[in-house]
């Protein structure tokens, strides 16, 4: 059995604006975790967390700029995809996650549906702010 976190977020930010919020390393060092993303399919990045000790290890498996964005997300105990779908709508831009491949849930799985909705908020701080 898989479980997936699924969550949706709205912000009054141009598409491409939120595009380059998950796509940029430096600004996606701000709302998620320090990292070497690019956005180039096959591309192996890391998202690293010094203090908290952990290291993802993930690989671009899809871009289709800018409405689609998947990665793979190794770490932690976790062998996952996210997969973020933009969607621009009545003046907001619609940001839809899923962490799909999730085999029970646990703490990682609860703390991912957290962690999620925390940094959806930071991004929407940020968005505000560029």
């Amino acid at each position: 059995m898989s479980l997936t976190v699924s969550q949706d977020f709205h912000y009054k930010s141009p598409i491409e604006k939120v595009w380059h919020a998950l796509t940029d390393a430096n600004t996606l060092a701000k709302w998620i975790m320090p990292n070497d993303f690019k956005p180039v399919v096959g591309h192996k990045f890391q998202f690293r967390n010094e203090q908290w000790n952990l290291v993802i290890d993930s690989e671009v498996l899809e871009v289709d700029e800018p409405y689609k964005l998947s990665y793979t997300w190794a770490g932690g105990g976790i062998n996952t995809t996210v997969t973020w779908t933009l969607k621009h709508e009545d003046g907001t831009t619609r940001l839809h996650l899923e962490q799909t491949g999730f085999e029970k849930e646990d703490q990682a799985f609860k703390g991912a549906t957290y962690g999620w909705a925390r940094m959806g908020e930071e991004l929407k701080e940020l968005l505000a702010e560029m």
